[in-house]
């Protein structure tokens, strides 16, 4: 998933952002309400992670302005707040769930995966293999959280390919998806997605023989 951090804590941020980096998830961090805003209202999240007492506008604050612009990504807070007035102000504006410092990082992937039963979140972010994931938000393919240039094609493959994730992609869906409907041969097919492996530093794209491509979905990255 691709989660935003609000943490002014700089030791407590770098703890968490590692320990949802190593279970598959992108995060962008923040240590300012305002500054997170910005970003917030261009670009999309799966999941927020908030702090209450932050620079800038507070946790609080950040999530009802989100409401006003009729943006509504699933939020969890973490805070030392103990203020009952400031935890029911939090369920009022509609987070999903409150993790009280300190807390075991263990507890919050705990809390995550509540969240994703509970509600649908539209996976944005899609772990393709070790290194690389899609940023279908932004259409950039990340290896190792550094954007790879692809050629327009190439990107259109990528894109194909990760949005169904463990399900093999035909040709005739190459064709229609990436050439338009355009008739092209498998055979140049084959070379565009051969072109596009070149560039890559691993092979996940799968060859199933005689009927097209897939990318599987990755297990215990």
């Amino acid at each position: 998933m691709k989660i935003l951090l609000l943490e002014d804590e700089m030791m407590l941020c770098e703890a968490i952002n590692e320990y949802l980096l190593s279970l598959g998830h992108r995060v962008v961090t923040f240590s300012d309400g305002s500054k997170a805003l910005e970003v917030l209202a261009q670009e999309m999240f799966d999941l927020l992670i908030l702090d209450i007492n932050v620079p800038g506008i507070d946790g609080l604050d950040l999530l009802e302005q989100l409401h006003t612009l009729k943006i509504r990504p699933p939020a969890i807070y973490i805070s030392a707040l103990v203020d009952i007035e400031g935890i029911s102000r939090a369920y009022d504006l509609g987070c999903y769930d409150y993790l009280k410092k300190p807390f075991h990082l263990k507890e919050l992937a705990l809390r995550i995966d509540k969240v994703m039963q509970v509600c649908t979140i539209p996976q944005s972010h899609l772990r393709l293999s070790k290194s690389y994931s899609y940023d279908a938000s932004t259409s950039t393919l990340l290896c190792e959280n550094v954007s790879q240039p692809l050629s327009k094609r190439q990107l259109q493959i990528i894109d194909l390919l990760s949005r169904n994730r463990g399900r093999v992609v035909d040709f005739d869906q190459f064709r229609t998806y990436i050439w338009d409907e355009e008739y092209v041969d498998n055979a140049t097919i084959r070379a565009e997605v051969s072109r596009l492996n070149k560039s890559l530093k691993e092979d996940f794209i799968q060859n199933i023989r005689a009927i097209g491509y897939m990318i599987d979905i990755p297990k215990n990255i």
